[in-house]
């Protein structure tokens, strides 16, 4: 398991490399600058300002310079947001997204695991239909169109909650909502996809000619089996709604990650856009590992199959 982990450490750490090098150079061939704004710096003043933070030396000096710094845990200053470093504002914007996304995720995974083991135990019936159509519209309906027609009818015309902005708690329903109906949609899919394989099984067929109860089949034993492939999906997902969506953070006007990553892409202020994205990969790879962690220490058997097949290749 040590071995499978490593690996798996030093793939995640080449993977941060190709995307800081692909990111850097992406960034820097956007159209427009940092310091061209609405009314134009004088000539003197704007080339001045590009020698102050390097960018008018070569690409690949710059990026030294900046791996340089990174490994010194420096992200640099903000272009555009004077007298702010870029580790500070993410800092105190993270907090932020990490409420929004673990309120978003205590809601999407009960409902899902709920929906979908509903809908397995009625397979047959028109519970296992409901929940597909819940699916489906859960799918299908992007995260910022949910957000604008759960603002419309339930703050505007319904004044149930407030429209946006971010400070209590009834501020934080809605972008929840928003944020966790299509996580909620996959799972409760996953889920129900799963344990109405897994019911199929021998050793389900046994337990119930032994004569146990339906529910005690499904959490005491069904359940455990399902729980691995649904840890794979949970485990991006978590990366994801921790750090927030960008479009719903600036539907809502909250101050967190995606909020100043669209105003960073915007401002092509370069040191933002690299720390926010190089922030959201490593946690992103560091939930990763730990979820396939847990998978090993859940079924040892994975670490068994990994094995052999390096062996056949």
């Amino acid at each position: 398991m040590i071995a499978i982990l490593a690996r798996k450490l030093f793939y995640a750490c080449l993977s941060l490399i190709v995307l800081s090098m692909l990111t850097f150079v992406l960034v820097r061939i956007i159209p427009g600058d940092p310091f061209q704004q609405e009314q134009a710096l004088p000539e003197e003043i704007y080339h001045a300002l590009r020698h102050t933070y390097g960018l008018d030396a070569p690409i690949h000096s710059q990026y030294i310079n900046y791996i340089t710094n990174l490994c010194s845990l420096r992200l640099g200053p903000s272009l555009v947001y004077h007298k702010q470093d870029v580790a500070e504002i993410i800092g105190h914007s993270f907090p932020t997204s990490a409420l929004l996304g673990g309120e978003a995720l205590a809601l999407a995974i009960p409902v899902g695991i709920f929906l979908g083991l509903w809908s397995a135990f009625y397979q047959h019936g028109w519970q296992n239909s409901l929940t597909h159509i819940l699916a489906i519209i859960g799918i299908s309906v992007p995260s910022f169109i949910l957000g604008t027609l759960l603002q419309y009818f339930l703050a505007v015309k319904l004044q149930l909650f407030p429209i946006a902005c971010w400070g209590s708690f009834s501020q934080t329903i809605l972008p929840a909502i928003s944020l966790g109906a299509l996580p909620a949609a996959f799972i409760a899919r996953i889920t129900g996809a799963n344990m109405i394989e897994e019911l199929k099984q021998g050793y389900i067929t046994t337990a119930r000619a032994k004569g146990l109860p339906e529910y005690r089949i499904i959490w005491r034993h069904a359940l455990k089996n399902i729980l691995i492939p649904l840890l794979s999906y949970i485990g991006p997902l978590s990366a994801h709604t921790l750090t927030g969506a960008f479009i719903i953070e600036k539907i809502y006007g909250i101050p967190g990650l995606g909020y100043w990553f669209v105003n960073s892409v915007s401002n092509r202020d370069y040191p933002l856009i690299m720390g926010i994205t190089l922030f959201y990969c490593t946690l992103l790879l560091t939930i990763s590992l730990a979820v396939d962690a847990l998978s090993l220490m859940i079924d040892p058997r994975l670490a068994k199959a990994a094995k052999n097949n390096r062996g056949v290749v």
